[in-house]
């Protein structure tokens, strides 16, 4: 009798576990009535674009919508982006939203969030749409991990068939677009179909919150994996015309390791079939009217360069010394200028600020850590920033030539820095423009006291003669 009693203790005691398990796991209020994600696997950048038709079931209204990721997408994520639209077709319009990351005490398997923040509260039964975009950075895993020069790349990429999602959606597909008809082998989570490059899961109906079934795409993927390990940018204000801009490069090819000899002949002879997954130039997008480039390395200046300028933008294509297959890593400086008056202004209250691009000059590029260094004007106070994103800011001070008390340098770091992160920023600073006169008063003073030292050393008779 009593092992009976235990036994249907223990029965009402599990049961009440998982009910507070499940109400915890899940949130109330919303509901995904269609969902359709979109995965580019085009290149080595993972973009997601996410489509969502949100409706309120409570009563309450609700401001947030809360975007789930796991662990490892979490810690691979560059960019999250949302915005709300309005209209249909032709005349929809697209309103950004502003996207934090939050925490949620106990998620289920160690979920990670995103918040979405609403233009205005969503009240019961009303419903919105929502497009979502996030990017992924090193998320394709290179199978086999090392080739020869004659072999393709094969990638692997893990995900999901259904979206994960801390709501319950109605229903929703997936499409998975492959750069290449060529691919190995994919999970099969019916309904699933493959249409030349592009694979589809779904549609999938009344999911519960956080389902999961994991997919493996083997495929072909040739696209170079450029990724910058360090890229360290200097900008230098300058207000007598100039804005003198100097990048150091750290790039290393990220895909599938090579092995074997290098084959400089079967590379220059077959270029469709030796090394398709490595890359011997990269094009640049630099600000237009730029003039003083340079491009070189600890060598000496690289001569394998070419720049092509009009009004709206300046392109400049470079090669390293070598080829760069999978593993192998290049060091390289570039240098430009450009005029003043195209980035520096001054806003209504008088302050000055520097409106200049953030992210890396080259496409479908990686970079790891990016430190940007904007150098102000000797004698500037007050420096602010203002970035889209959130960035590392610091303070330092450099001395150069003349300088008495030193040039503020204003300091921006980011780490896994996307292509979509290369969006103006600005520096707003107060200057006094006595300060220009500063160092020309300088010059003029030194030039003044050697000529009168050198005129009383000349009418000075220092002979011991009477």
């Amino acid at each position: 009798m009593a092992a009976a009693i235990f036994s249907l203790f223990i029965f009402f005691f599990s049961l009440f576990i998982i009910q507070t398990t499940s109400s915890s796991s899940s949130l109330p209020g919303l509901q995904i009535l269609h969902a359709e994600r979109q995965i580019d696997l085009s290149s080595h950048i993972v973009r997601v674009y996410l489509t969502l038709k949100v409706e309120n079931v409570e009563d309450a209204p609700a401001s947030k919508v809360l975007l789930a990721f796991t662990p490892t997408q979490f810690d691979h994520l560059s960019l999250v982006k949302a915005a709300i639209t309005f209209g249909k077709k032709k005349k929809k319009s697209y309103v950004p939203l502003e996207v934090s990351p939050t925490e949620l005490p106990n998620s289920p398997n160690e979920s990670k969030y995103y918040a979405v923040s609403l233009v205005k509260p969503l009240a019961k039964g009303e419903t919105t749409t929502l497009e979502i975009l996030y990017i992924l950075t090193h998320s394709l895993e290179p199978f086999p991990v090392e080739i020869s020069q004659s072999e393709s790349q094969l990638v692997y990429y893990h995900d999901s068939a259904v979206i994960l999602s801390p709501y319950h959606i109605k229903q929703q597909a997936t499409i998975v677009q492959i750069p290449s008809n060529k691919v190995e082998s994919f999970t099969q989570v019916e309904p699933a179909q493959r249409s030349g490059s592009d694979l589809r899961y779904g549609p999938y109906e009344e999911r519960s919150p956080y389902s999961n079934s994991p997919v493996v795409i083997h495929f072909e993927n040739n696209h170079p994996f450029a990724v910058v390990e360090e890229l360290e940018r200097e900008i230098e204000i300058s207000h007598w015309g100039t804005v003198q801009v100097t990048e150091h490069y750290k790039l290393a090819n990220a895909g599938a390791k090579h092995k074997g000899v290098f084959s400089r002949v079967e590379y220059q002879s077959k270029p469709t079939a030796s090394g398709v997954s490595s890359f011997k130039h990269l094009l640049a997008e630099l600000p237009p009217r730029v003039h003083s480039v340079y491009y070189r390395d600890d060598i000496g200046n690289i001569s394998s360069s070419r720049l092509r300028t009009n009004s709206k933008k300046s392109e400049l294509l470079i090669e390293p010394r070598y080829p760069l297959f999978g593993g192998w890593k290049a060091t390289f400086v570039i240098g430009y200028a450009v005029p003043l008056q195209d980035f520096l202004f001054e806003s209504a209250a008088g302050a000055r600020y520097l409106n200049f691009s953030f992210g890396c000059p080259f496409a479908d590029t990686v970079v790891d850590k990016l430190t940007v260094k904007v150098v102000l004007p000797e004698g500037s106070k007050d420096p602010s920033v203002k970035v889209s994103f959130p960035v590392e800011q610091s303070l330092k001070t450099k001395y150069s030539y003349l300088d008495i008390v030193g040039r503020t340098v204003v300091v921006l770091e980011k780490k896994n820095v996307a292509p979509e992160h290369n969006v103006p920023f600005q520096v707003h600073y107060k200057f006094n423009p006595i300060f220009m006169l500063a160092e020309p008063l300088m010059l003029v003073s030194a030039f003044f006291l050697f000529f009168v030292t050198s005129l009383v050393y000349l009418h000075i008779d220092l002979s011991l003669r009477k």
